[in-house]
């Protein structure tokens, strides 16, 4: 099982009421409802190893060099990400409380999480299960090796197990192919611009039809038909966004990621430090779940 540690701490952040404070009134609503999201995640799907992987780089420089606009609305002045202070406050105790439990944390340097999920995956030897809430990573979806995406609908219990039948379900496309769909759709959540007039019809109909953006590039430079939608000359204006954009969405499969176990049961790496931890900001239930979940017991 595979966290997109910072996708599930943004919900938890907006999923728990930030009432929930540690004794000098500083909110702990991200910290709490992670670990209560970690320990429902243990007991009901039972994984073998736990890896919560991180944001090395939030925007990466190669996807900012290929485009510009990439994650260009979320950046602060400073180049940092633009995160709620009452977040941004808890990113580090959420940290230092996975170290000191023992859960398996890993990043690459300038990488995002999509790309140490990505390289994860592709080195795993069985089932992977990928708990997120960022559509992106349903390009890894993959029946024949049991990779499936853990999707984390609304709040923090509603959960959707994506795979290539529901990728088709939802987009009308190959269970494989959302990587391509997002290139020409767009998403502006992301600041990718997508190809104007190419709404999510028309990119699922071109999907169907080539398969991919490489095999719709070369249909135009072969004069070739059936581009659906009068949508041939709405690409070939767009060459120059689709002949970077691929590299862009697609999450790398190669990134220098640490080899990392995170077999559970964990042991507990710092119980003294751990102890510490829960006594400062008051984790209370939440702390004793998610250790009773991920040492067995």
């Amino acid at each position: 099982m595979l966290l997109d540690t910072a996708s599930l701490y943004f919900r938890a952040f907006y999923g728990v009421p930030e009432t929930l404070t540690a004794p000098d009134g500083t909110p702990v609503n991200a910290v709490r409802g992670l670990l209560d999201m970690i320990t429902r995640l243990v007991r009901a799907r039972q994984p073998g190893q736990l890896v919560a992987c991180l944001d090395a780089d939030w925007r990466p420089a190669f996807r900012v060099a290929a485009i510009p606009s990439y994650k260009a609305h979320r950046a602060r002045p400073d180049g940092s990400e633009e995160v709620p202070p009452l977040l941004a406050a808890q990113v580090p105790v959420i940290e230092e409380v996975l170290a000191a439990l023992g859960v398996a944390t890993v990043g690459a340097a300038g990488y995002e999480a999509d790309d140490v999920i990505g390289t994860l995956t592709a080195r795993a030897g069985g089932p992977v299960e990928i708990v997120t809430g960022d559509r992106d990573l349903f390009q890894l979806v993959d029946d024949e090796r049991g990779v499936r995406i853990i999707y984390t609908v609304r709040g923090l219990t509603n959960l959707d197990v994506v795979d290539e039948a529901a990728v088709t379900a939802r987009y009308h496309i190959p269970g494989r192919a959302y990587a391509d769909f997002a290139v020409l759709r767009g998403d502006p959540s992301d600041g990718l611009p997508g190809v104007a007039g190419v709404g999510e019809k028309t990119a699922a109909a071109l999907v169907r039809a080539f398969g991919t953006v490489a095999a719709m590039l070369a249909a135009i430079d072969a004069g070739q038909g059936g581009f659906p939608m009068s949508s041939r000359p709405k690409l070939a204006a767009e060459r120059a966004y689709l002949a970077v954009a691929p590299d862009v969405v697609r999450v790398a499969a190669d990134a220098p990621v640490p080899q990392v176990d995170g077999t559970l049961p964990v042991t507990l790496a710092a119980p003294d430090e751990l102890a510490a931890l829960d006594e400062r900001w008051d984790l209370g239930s939440s702390l004793r779940r998610a250790v009773a979940a991920l040492t067995g017991e």
